[in-house]
């Protein structure tokens, strides 16, 4: 007997989608992304293991916003602020809050500001390395291995353009972070940081991001792009010496070509059987006029699980996003 019924709406959609050509270096990829579902829209060789630099520092702030009380301070070690690279000045034996640490980490890529972070919340660098591999293989980002908090050079610490998109995404699902990364210039506690993502200072859609270079991995740079119609999209390049425009050309065009339609609606739904369905929350996502969106339901037959269900949200035969839903039966 099946164990599961499924349910399958399908709707008709056309259109068309067009991506602007530019010069990608040997060793480079793009992404652009659904920031909501994490879709790929547009890429090329978003999957191929490529160094990341300081996109690292996007995992490093999730991991230490999951592990520790933003609140909390830390006093700096000679480690730390004997880092190497990029810089917040650091001063041995200062205890310093952990929300500034995240600033100076995000806005001006403190190497000094993460090796501080990793150390107050994973014990030791190791031990938040091993934390920062144990949530992304958790996480889903299926093909990346971190070696140390800042994305300094090191054969083995690789990434790729997806992973890293989504690296982005979880971070703007958490709300502290979200302020973080969304600051243009910091002004407190007797610092002045100016955030050194150049979109994010001037561009209005460029709402977020993070920068990185070092000689192995090139220039790389992701940004969190919200227009005035509430879509949004996230860019990831890797190995692209012209990124700030190639950034803006990609969100653009996906901008132009895709549109933000509601796909599941808060409330009740009837089903055969005298079954009743209620999705926790509204979804929407991004789509193009011709692509095939359906809606596939399924209900465990098992005694425990007879009240919970899964609806997904597939387009052309894919799921691209997944809720659990409320199931009531009609007496």
């Amino acid at each position: 007997m099946r164990k599961q019924t499924v349910l399958l709406l399908v709707f008709l959609l056309l259109g068309s989608m067009f991506y602007p050509k530019f010069t990608q270096a040997q060793g480079s990829s793009y992404v652009v992304i659904d920031a909501k579902t994490g879709r790929i829209l547009a890429g090329s060789g978003e999957h191929q293991l490529l160094p990341i630099a300081s996109l690292t520092k996007i995992w490093t702030a999730v991991v230490v916003a999951e592990e520790v009380d933003l609140k909390e301070t830390t006093k700096i070690t000679p480690h730390a602020s004997s880092q190497e690279g990029s810089s917040i000045y650091l001063k041995t034996g200062v205890e310093t809050p952990i929300d500034v640490l995240l600033y100076g980490l995000m806005l001006r890529s403190g190497n000094d500001a993460a090796v501080a972070l990793a150390e107050h919340a994973g014990g030791s660098v190791d031990g938040f390395v091993k934390l920062m591999n144990d949530k992304a293989m958790l996480m889903g980002l299926k093909n990346t291995k971190f070696q140390n908090p800042s994305g300094l050079p090191h054969e083995e610490h690789m990434s790729t353009a997806y992973d890293t998109a989504l690296m982005l995404k979880i971070a703007m699902e958490n709300k502290e972070l979200e302020t973080i990364f969304t600051t243009k210039n910091y002004n407190q506690n007797g610092l002045s940081w100016e955030n050194k993502h150049r979109l994010v200072r001037a561009e209005p859609s460029a709402i977020a991001g993070k920068t990185g270079f070092t000689k192995a991995a090139g220039r790389t740079l992701a940004t969190y792009f919200k227009n005035d119609k509430e879509e949004e999209v996230i860019v990831v390049t890797l190995n692209q010496s012209n990124d700030w425009n190639v950034h803006k050309q990609l969100a653009q065009s996906a901008f132009n070509q895709y549109d933000k339609v509601q796909v599941i609606k808060k409330g009740s739904y009837d089903l055969p059987g005298g079954l009743v369905i209620k999705p926790n929350n509204p979804v929407f996502i991004l789509k193009k006029k011709n692509e095939q969106i359906s809606h596939v339901i399924y209900l465990s037959r098992k005694e425990d699980l007879k009240n919970i269900g899964r609806w997904d949200v597939q387009i052309n035969g894919q799921t691209i996003i997944t809720q659990k839903v409320q199931i009531e039966r009609n007496e």
